[in-house]
């Protein structure tokens, strides 16, 4: 699905759209607000590339990032019900990895956690494991990625 397709989907079900980005700072909003008419269903982006960003804006806690790191289905989660919390959207998505160059043993480059919140469904989350393709790359693949989530959440 485009994203105008998704935002023609989001409109006929009545539910509007927020994102929670890190990774990907913004890729997902712009893809979605460069789209005529979007305003009618986008209510707002969040860029929370620091982890105090993701604590201030979306209410991520401290605990989570502590236990979990930055990049991890927790966090993924919590970005997304908190950006849900903290918007009037009632599905969200959200993005945090490691787009490159770098990485470590443990969460290598190309390393990105998903999380979908849809008000009254349980969160959805992921990781994809989409390799050390080059930042421009990587950071291309999880906007995609991210919009297929909101493509299958917005099926009938």
């Amino acid at each position: 699905m485009t994203p105008a397709a998704i935002l023609t989907a989001a409109k006929a079900r009545g539910l509007r759209i927020a994102t929670a980005e890190s990774c990907t700072g913004g890729m997902v909003a712009v893809a979605l607000t460069d789209v005529a008419g979007s305003s009618a269903v986008v209510d707002r982006g969040f860029v929370t590339y620091s982890n105090a960003a993701k604590q201030d804006m979306l209410g991520v806690q401290a605990d989570t990032l502590a236990a979990h790191g930055a990049v991890s289905e927790p966090v993924a989660r919590e970005m997304a019900e908190g950006a849900i919390t903290h918007s009037l959207a009632d599905l969200a998505v959200a993005i945090t990895g490691i787009a490159g160059p770098g990485g470590s043993e443990f969460k290598p480059e190309g390393r990105v956690c998903f999380g979908l919140a849809h008000k009254g469904a349980p969160t959805f989350t992921e990781t994809i494991d989409f390799g050390a393709l080059g930042r421009d790359r990587v950071r291309h693949a999880a906007r995609d990625h991210a919009l297929a989530l909101l493509s299958r959440a917005l099926q009938p």
